[in-house]
């Protein structure tokens, strides 16, 4: 079974980035990018957009940003976590938040991990590679 990652954000430097750290790491996992709350909701349940979608194929590893349109992260993180279907989802907040509430709010709902997001590329692929390390066991 071929391992993905639902990348859940909105700022489109961040997503090629991210995409590009996740490459440079050697991770060939299928990474889906949904740029709102609203659309990562669909994706995971198998609405909207990917109505049909075989919903018992779900990610090996959530990526997912607070500061999304149309439905917080912090919602989308309750919604998860408030499903049979998806409640054991590894889910790791990548944000640039530094807010202790933020970081308080997403430990409560039940986030695997709060990482914020470190300026620069080379610290920022060091914490890529160390989320691929950590959470998808890749050789």
């Amino acid at each position: 079974m071929n391992k993905s990652i639902l990348l859940v954000e909105d700022i489109d430097d961040d997503i090629q980035l991210t995409l590009r750290a996740l490459k440079k790491c050697h991770a060939s996992v299928e990474t889906v990018v949904a740029t709102d709350g609203q659309e990562a909701l669909d994706y995971l349940f198998g609405q909207g957009a990917y109505a049909g979608r075989d919903t018992a194929v779900q990610p090996a590893l959530v990526l997912l940003d607070l500061n999304l349109p149309k439905i917080s992260g912090l919602d989308v993180l309750r919604l998860i976590r408030n499903d049979q279907r998806t409640r054991s989802l590894p889910i790791v907040i990548l944000t640039s938040s530094n807010s202790a509430r933020d970081m308080a709010a997403a430990s409560a709902l039940g986030a695997d991990r709060y990482l914020q997001k470190p300026l620069g590329y080379p610290a920022f692929l060091e914490m890529v590679h160390q989320i691929v390390l950590d959470w998808l066991a890749l050789e």
